[in-house]
């Protein structure tokens, strides 16, 4: 079963146009570049993000947005935990956001078992 994996960043007001740009540039190619062990092809099925515009009004600061899919569990895990392209990424964050959320979801799976 797929899994959807949610990322939103607010990013500090210091951070420049061009850095943010570069910043949600980078993370999208993490589609390509982030290589499967055993396979050694990208794992990731897709990856998409952009600019929040929700007229809601309940972002609480986030500003970016980015939906990435994997094909299963064990992939989104090696990714989250052991992909060094995604963990650099990663600890490369920490002087652009004030903020990072990120939440998971099976489609159509709404219990525990």
């Amino acid at each position: 079963m797929s899994v959807l994996h949610i990322v939103q960043f607010q990013f500090k007001s210091s951070v420049s146009e061009a850095t943010i740009q570069d910043t949600c540039n980078r993370m999208l190619s993490l589609k390509d570049s982030c290589i499967h062990p055993d396979t050694k092809a990208p794992y990731i099925v897709s990856s998409k993000g952009g600019r929040e515009c929700s007229i809601e009004g309940m972002q609480d600061g986030i500003t970016h947005v980015f939906v990435v899919e994997f094909e299963s569990t064990a992939h989104r895990d090696y990714y989250a935990k052991e992909d060094a392209g995604h963990l650099a990424f990663g600890a490369s964050l920490g002087p652009l956001l004030d903020k990072a959320q990120v939440v998971d979801f099976e489609p159509g799976k709404f219990t525990k078992q």
